[in-house]
């Protein structure tokens, strides 16, 4: 596992941007780069660097394929709280050459979840698998909906959200979780790490238990997060302050590693 420690968010973000734009443009095959994609908080720095760069001329999409992690089941796609809304609003639409037959994002509205599943885990496999694929995680360390107890080899399916999780997300709907969908359609935790690479974002203070349960922690079902000790292109961005729970003897290692790497 990979930990890149930046001084905040803003650096975090600008290290992954220039990470991602380097492995699309360093791509030379003919069939597409496959990114897989996250919502939240998190990626909205990475996205606006992203944008930057491609409005420059700078990075390409004309040649991804993207793969989003979930999206809540029964919203409408026009839904301004749903997970297709949120990634053309703040990417897709922004982008100069994005085409919109490469943009895949589980259908909230389908009735029937688990052939929608079914067909997109089929679609990954038919691309080849994902080469790259970011995510956040959330504060008990869940990745895309994959709460707690979650199966380390689960594939894309019906997730049940925990309360937590509902009261964390009602920010979104006027703070009251009940309005928040208690079910999601998500990518599985197998279906992440069979992907060539991860690159999980992790900032600010209150994500630093789950920041030390990913790197230092047994692996377990507990914390869906530590399934990324078992992937061998997992990489850990991060800030300062989702650092306070990491031994000191690991943050010091981490950044004496990358300090080499950067040599």
């Amino acid at each position: 596992m990979r930990v890149v420690i930046q001084d905040n968010y803003e650096k975090m973000c600008e290290w992954a941007a220039n990470y991602i734009a380097d492995k699309i443009n360093s791509h030379k095959e003919e069939r597409p780069f496959v990114l897989g994609l996250p919502t939240g908080s998190s990626p909205l720095g990475v996205y606006k660097r992203l944008i930057e760069k491609n409005q420059k001329g700078e990075l390409s999409f004309a040649n991804v394929v993207t793969f989003n992690m979930d999206e809540y089941l029964g919203l409408p796609k026009e839904h301004d709280q749903s997970y297709w809304y949120f990634m053309h609003d703040n990417f897709f639409n922004h982008l100069t050459d994005m085409k919109a037959e490469n943009i895949n994002i589980l259908n909230g509205m389908t009735d029937d979840p688990a052939g929608e599943c079914a067909r997109y885990e089929e679609k990954i496999a038919s691309y080849g698998g994902i080469d790259l694929f970011m995510g956040g995680i959330g504060v008990d360390g869940h990745l895309a909906f994959n709460e707690p107890y979650t199966s380390l080899s689960s594939r894309t399916g019906e997730r049940i959200l925990t309360t937590d999780t509902r009261i964390v997300n009602s920010r979104f709907f006027g703070n009251d979780p009940e309005k928040v969908p208690a079910k999601a359609l998500s990518v599985g935790i197998g279906t992440v790490t069979d992907s060539k690479e991860v690159l999980v974002l992790i900032s600010g203070h209150n994500k630093a238990r789950a920041l030390a349960a990913t790197v230092e922690g047994a692996v377990s079902q507990k914390w869906t997060c530590s399934a990324l000790q078992l992937h061998n292109g997992a990489i850990i961005a991060c800030d300062e302050a989702a650092c306070g729970e990491l031994m000191v003897d690991t943050y010091k290692y981490f950044l004496d590693i990358e300090k080499n790497e950067r040599l």
